[in-house]
């Protein structure tokens, strides 16, 4: 289950740079979520925040494993 987390978490993670980068070079955010939510450029880097979050827990388990 971990595992999927980790990948959910780099899907968010890039959904959530690309929204910020979007808002910060561009007039709007690019990405899927602009579609579906009107967000500002801090709630974007919130959201890659919480993704690099997901995913480094998520690839903590595969390593502890392999050890």
């Amino acid at each position: 289950m971990r595992e999927l987390m980790g990948i959910v978490g780099i899907v968010v993670a890039v959904q959530g740079m690309l929204g910020f980068c979007g808002l910060t070079f561009d007039d709007e955010a690019w990405g899927v979520l602009h579609n579906w939510f009107d967000l500002p450029a801090g709630a974007y880097a919130g959201i890659a925040l919480a993704g690099l979050v997901l995913a480094v827990w998520g690839e903590g388990t595969r390593r502890a494993r392999r050890a």
